[in-house]
């Protein structure tokens, strides 16, 4: 698997309030050492200084002691290889694999799909996406669905993900029968007639290929003629009678509906259909047809082009949703959008095909995503993973900071308190 870089970039930088707030939790751990300190020259003093010093020194106690927790979720501190620390950085790819097996159990499950997936309305969704103006809430939710739309396509491995498309696509073509949907549509299209301006336009073809191409006939004529017909001139003769007994019977063919030959070969196509739909033998060959037809490395490539033109239009529009929404594709998008808002009736049914294929694609290819997840994790520098969640979540780790020194500082008190009365 290729391995995949997290390139730096503003998701690596540390947010001002992560530092602003690891700067108070600093601070006050540093306000609690010298109020100990002070504390413990005025003890003489008073006795009230006491609680002080009591406080100050359990504030010490739990402010380092949560420091060094939340730091050991992310590196060792101090630089010491203290174990069980850098815990984040160490099992990565642990980390990887639970999450993995999380979406399995939790969200790639069918039934569950299928539960969750009855309360949304897909349809209204998309309907809000395309009706609501840019400055509306339609226009921010466009941003930050397509921002982590384009975000999650950017960091998923392309090739294996492209694979993994292409590996489904295959599945799913050598699993359809082929043969019956041809000879549908064969009946269908002869039903309405539409396959006579296909028959016109192969007589045609024959007339046209013939005009161009009556020296070959002259010259097939002129060798297969006798000594005696050549000699006296009449495999010319002949030619000519041949070519323009063929190009009568086209013209006639072209011009009469009812023509024999033109009813023989309609009867052959209805044949065809009827075979396509029913007659197993033919299902075998139009079957082997198209399991060669998708392993030949043509057919491969042109797949593989397929997705990447495809994952860079998607991330064209989701790095910029509201172009996509100017001119008239933008037009024809709202108005695809207020169709769902009129249409109930087009709404549950888009509703029920999303359910399906969503519950359909668990049920197939939950494995493979669950896979996808892991390996991809697994390939993810350590270093940037781990800068990357404590960007995310260390501003609230900070706050255990802070409220480990205050808690430890009341309880020391208490404490102190206890021992003072006893």
């Amino acid at each position: 698997m290729t391995a995949i870089r997290l390139h730096r970039s503003a998701q690596d930088i540390t947010p001002p309030g992560l530092i602003r707030m690891r700067l108070v939790a600093t601070a006050l751990l540093v306000l609690m050492a010298g109020i100990f300190f002070a504390s413990r020259a005025m003890i003489a003093a008073h006795p009230a200084w006491g609680f002080v010093q009591a406080f100050s020194e359990a504030a010490m106690v739990g402010g380092l002691a949560d420091w060094f927790a939340v730091t050991a979720l992310f590196r060792h501190p101090l630089g010491l290889p203290i174990p069980h620390t850098a815990i984040v950085p160490r099992n990565k790819d642990r980390i990887g694999d639970t999450l993995a097996q999380f979406l399995r159990d939790n969200f790639l499950v069918p039934t569950v799909i299928a539960r969750r997936m009855r309360r949304l309305d897909v349809a209204g969704a998309i309907a809000h996406w395309l009706t609501d103006p840019a400055e509306g809430a339609g226009g921010r939710f466009r941003q930050g669905a397509s921002k982590l739309v384009a975000q999650v396509l950017e960091g998923l491995d392309p090739a294996r993900l492209g694979g993994m498309v292409k590996a489904g696509i295959g599945a799913r073509l050598r699993e359809t029968q082929v043969a019956p949907v041809l000879g549908q549509l064969m009946k269908a299209a002869m039903a309405e007639n539409r396959h006579k301006p296909l028959l016109d336009a192969g007589i045609g073809w024959a007339a046209g290929a013939l005009a161009s191409n009556d020296h070959l006939v002259r010259a097939i004529v002129h060798e297969r003629a006798g000594t005696v017909l050549r000699w006296t001139g009449l495999d010319e003769t002949l030619a000519d009678k041949l070519i323009a007994g063929l190009d009568k019977l086209l013209a006639d063919m072209a011009a009469n509906p009812e023509h024999p030959l033109r009813m023989k070969a309609e009867e052959g196509l209805d044949r065809l259909a009827w075979d396509l739909q029913y007659d197993q033998r033919t299902h075998a060959r139009v079957d082997a047809l198209k399991l060669e037809l998708i392993e030949n490395p043509a057919m491969q490539r042109w797949l593989d082009g397929l997705w990447e033109q495809a994952r860079a239009a998607l991330l064209k529009v989701a790095r910029d949703p509201e172009a996509a929404m100017a001119g008239k594709l933008g037009d024809v998008l709202r108005q695809i959008g207020q169709t769902l808002v009129d249409d109930d009736r087009l709404a549950r049914t888009i509703n029920r095909f999303v359910r399906r294929a969503v519950v359909g694609t668990a049920a197939d290819y939950g494995d493979g995503i669950v896979r996808l997840v892991s390996e991809t994790v697994r390939g993810w520098d350590a270093d940037t993973i781990t800068r990357r969640l404590e960007n995310a979540v260390g501003r609230d780790l900070q706050y255990i900071r802070i409220n480990g020194t205050i808690v430890g500082g009341l309880v020391g008190l208490i404490i102190h308190a206890i021992d003072v009365t006893a």
